[in-house]
């Protein structure tokens, strides 16, 4: 390597140094049961304490054993979410600054031991064997498949490429379009699945055109194993990742506010700009409340309708 090569070389590690120590910083609190396992599962709460009962019961209810579990608050410390946590003896990380980006890299930093991390937004409604089904689909897809994985994640109903599979599954494209419009394999505000209520209603069982999430769960557990490559943009509200991938994004970016949307905007540009695929497994789905011009409405959904979102115990 020659002079210049080498200078370089200096200056890059240096300028990663600096990065990394930048997205690290920010004052926390732990209260840390940390049992150095492999798998890591964070959970971002803090903003929806509506749903805790139904949300928290799912994940206590599939979570196995073999993963450390810990509840991360943005911005807050929320003593509800701490007794939670000390209940099934899980870690609770608080911050006092609102950065989701910020927090999540305090968590994985924490958690040294911890090579793949699944991720939960507190509006997502977790399904029996969701946790083994997406480590199953990364394994066969990183040993066998033919892609690089980036990340994996479950089919979801209120989802810009989740939608249009649950319709095709239960055959209800031509319902849905007269209804609503032509669904697509699209994600943004300016498509109904993230911006009508209605349409969260609908593929919440509305009217009855969809089963349960656990049913719907239950129909896609039963099928043969499959997955595909997600061509557009994903939501991560769900998802399973790597520290590998972590740490080759440099962490997750930290700006000024609270992130919203960075994380997602930066592991899925990451991806395809290293050509590791955004997986989705065809045999596992989770509930995802709402989009953010939907939350109004579906929190006094949720409320009324609240044993919709229950563990449905026949659906098994």
């Amino acid at each position: 390597m020659n002079k210049e090569g080498k200078i370089y070389k200096i200056l890059k590690e240096e300028y990663i140094k600096i990065l990394k120590k930048k997205n690290l910083r920010g004052k926390y609190k732990i209260e840390d049961r940390n049992k150095n396992y492999e798998k890591l599962c964070i959970i971002i709460a803090g903003y929806k304490p509506y749903l805790y009962d139904v949300v928290f019961e799912r994940i206590e209810r599939f979570a196995p054993k073999d993963i450390d579990m810990c509840i991360l608050s943005s911005g807050r410390y929320d003593e509800r979410l701490s007794k939670i946590a000390e209940k099934n003896d899980w870690s609770y990380i608080s911050s006092k600054r609102n950065c989701v980006s910020l927090i999540q890299n305090i968590a994985i930093n924490h958690f040294k031991n911890a090579k793949y991390i699944y991720k939960l937004d507190e509006d997502i409604f977790v399904t029996e064997g969701y946790f083994e089904t997406m480590w199953k689909t990364y394994e066969e897809c990183n040993k066998n498949g033919d892609y690089k994985v980036g990340f994996v994640a479950p089919t979801i109903p209120i989802n810009g490429y989740g939608n249009v599979k649950i319709l095709q599954r239960f055959n209800l494209i031509e319902c849905y379009t007269s209804k609503f419009e032509k669904p697509l394999f699209a994600a943004g505000s300016d498509r109904k699945i993230e911006s009508d209520s209605d349409v969260a209603k609908f593929m919440w069982g509305h009217e009855n055109f969809l089963p349960s999430i656990d049913q719907i769960n239950k129909v896609l557990s039963s099928v043969e194993f499959s997955y595909d490559a997600c061509p557009i943009r994903f939501s991560i509200g769900a998802i399973l990742f790597t520290r590998k991938l972590w740490e080759e994004m440099r962490y997750f970016n930290v700006r000024h506010g609270t992130c919203l949307g960075l994380d997602e905007e930066q592991i899925c540009s990451f991806c395809v700009n290293n050509s590791e695929a955004i997986i989705v497994s065809n045999n596992t789905a989770v509930g995802h409340l709402a989009f953010g011009k939907q939350n109004e409405e579906m929190k006094k959904y949720f409320i009324k309708n609240i044993d919709k979102f229950k563990i449905n115990r026949n659906g098994k």
